[in-house]
């Protein structure tokens, strides 16, 4: 298995900023937010970084590629790393997905850790990340990839 991260074209950005927010929409609702609350927040997240649908100065946005032996590609997931804030030397990553169908064949792990060397080319001596605490699986690969927690929220409903 080989991977590549190449950088999104211009023309496939506004479907993926579509995506990207829906589903960071969904994970917000799926910990607890309203709907209304979740949209509101995903939007106020993501779109100071694509002012007028253009990736800001600090920010990388990649098609994840599965290259085959006979070097036909195919687009497996994408991967948007930024810069926390301006001229620091500490990235995040932004969002990761790897697509439902390509899951569970070490794609993410290796997207991951190109992440890292594309982090590191950029000036960045770390590599942060959050996690939603449903996401179970996300949890488990990146503590195998070195990852720590630094911080915890917690949550309990009451008055119900």
């Amino acid at each position: 298995m080989t991977i590549e991260l190449r950088a999104m074209p211009a023309e496939r950005l506004p479907a993926w900023l579509e995506e990207t927010r829906r589903n960071y929409e969904q994970s917000r609702i799926e910990s607890g937010e309203s709907a209304e609350v979740a949209a509101r927040k995903a939007h106020a997240s993501i779109s100071p970084s694509f002012p007028d649908g253009r990736i800001a100065p600090g920010h990388l946005v990649y098609d994840v590629l599965a290259l085959e032996s006979n070097g036909k590609s195919t687009i497996v997931g994408y991967l948007w790393i930024s810069q926390a804030e301006e001229g620091a030397d500490a990235w995040w990553v932004s969002d990761i997905e790897i697509h439902e169908d390509h899951r569970a064949k070490g794609y993410g792990r290796a997207a991951m850790q190109l992440a890292e060397v594309a982090a590191a080319e950029q000036g960045a001596a770390t590599l942060g990340l959050n996690v939603f605490g449903y996401n179970t699986v996300a949890r488990d690969l990146y503590e195998s990839l070195g990852y720590e927690t630094v911080s915890t929220q917690m949550r309990k409903p009451v008055g119900q």
